[in-house]
């Protein structure tokens, strides 16, 4: 056994970690293959670990709770060999590491996922400025959010994980003192299910999802744009050229970003003469899903579903939200190593984030973000796997 402890400045300003990498026998490593002693750490004084979640069926989840992220995910393709669809690191200190290695990989994004316009927002008649982290717009909560944070985790049972912040009165500029949960549970049809839950002592806004990068292939060293992509939606929020929503809601018919009728990403992904992909580098768009309506959603019907002809792996995806983000890993094709030293190619994943519509709190006629004392966030988020 070879043990090396290491200290890592993540930031000059965010977090310092003591890791302790350990290296261990092949008996004490997960399905996929994680050994969980490179996980167990402390960062600002909170102690960070590798949770795993199973089922009957063998499907296995593994999730830390530095950002509550999924770092893993074991299920069975057509030949019943277990595949890990997930994209992400078998570290702990390369998802800290927000320098040399930085990723949202399979993280619970808070406050506000996605992007909210020159980082400006309303709350009770003040503006309040946030971090601009992304192209002069504060993405992800900041540079600071929830996937940079360490939740508590309570482990409730084999299938059960509760994941709980507390996030301060000024977090990141954001306003009110917030406790939020996520709470991950493995059903026995092989279904994950990701339950978002918060309050507030004072008004703000708040927009939760999961940003794991899927290659149902379970070979993430190939592109991803061989996947067959569906999205329940007749309508999307076109984008300018920094990412940003332009407040405009216009119909998929006729345009590479309708995919009502099931698709390869690679039969549209490539058509650089449609601006919104051109400008995007592919796939980074909400989607306005038809299984919301009447301010309501409808988390019993299908918004999404993502499907690889070389597994037979079928994700579909089950929200009350009434959008999603569409993510094809454009960003992705850097020198970094993920899991088992694969260095994911560019368009490597596909993410499915269920969530409020982009910048959501400057478009009045949107779905509203604002949560106020006394009400409660709810968000629902439902990945199920099966073969076809």
């Amino acid at each position: 056994m070879f043990s090396l402890k290491k200290t890592f400045f993540v930031s000059a300003t965010t977090f310092v970690i003591a890791v302790a990498m350990v290296s261990c026998s092949k008996s004490g490593e997960t399905l996929s293959g994680l050994n969980p002693a490179a996980f167990d750490s402390t960062i600002n004084g909170k102690k960070v670990q590798l949770f795993t979640l199973t089922n009957k069926q063998g499907m296995e989840v593994c999730i830390t709770n530095f950002g509550a992220r999924i770092v893993s995910i074991m299920v069975p393709n057509k030949d019943n060999a277990f595949c890990d669809v997930v994209l992400g690191y078998d570290n702990l200190a390369q998802y800290a590491d927000t320098v040399n290695s930085p990723s949202d990989f399979g993280a619970a994004i808070g406050r506000y996922a996605n992007r909210i316009n020159k980082g400006k927002l309303t709350v009770g008649g003040k503006t309040i400025q946030l971090p601009q982290n992304n192209f002069g717009h504060c993405l992800h909560g900041g540079p600071s959010g929830w996937q940079y944070q360490v939740y508590d985790a309570t482990q409730v049972n084999d299938t059960t994980l509760q994941m709980s912040i507390d996030s301060k009165d000024g977090d990141n500029n954001f306003p009110g003192n917030v406790k939020a949960t996520v709470t991950y549970t493995l059903l026995s049809n092989n279904t994950l299910d990701i339950k978002y839950e918060a309050t507030t002592d004072k008004e703000t806004v708040i927009n939760m999802t999961n940003h794991s990068y899927f290659n149902l292939s379970g070979n993430p060293s190939q592109p991803g744009t061989n996947m067959v992509l569906y999205i329940n939606a007749d309508n999307f929020t076109p984008t300018d050229s920094t990412y940003m929503t332009t407040g405009e809601i216009k119909p998929v018919y006729g345009t590479p970003m309708d995919f009502n009728k099931d698709h390869a990403l690679y039969q549209s992904i490539a058509d650089t003469t449609f601006a919104q992909i051109k400008n995007a580098g592919g796939y980074d768009h909400n989607w306005c899903l038809n299984t919301y309506k009447n301010g309501k959603g409808d988390d019993n019907k299908v918004a999404a579903s993502l499907y690889s002809p070389e597994s037979g792996i079928l994700l579909q995806v089950y929200t009350n939200e009434p959008g999603i983000q569409v993510y094809t890993g454009n960003f992705l094709g850097s020198n970094v190593k993920g899991k088992k030293g694969i260095v994911y190619p560019r368009q490597a994943a596909v993410c499915l984030e269920t969530q409020k519509y982009p910048d959501s709190p400057n478009k009045k006629n949107w779905p509203s973000p604002y949560l106020k004392p006394g009400e409660k966030y709810y968000s629902h988020q439902v990945f199920k796997f099966s073969v076809r």
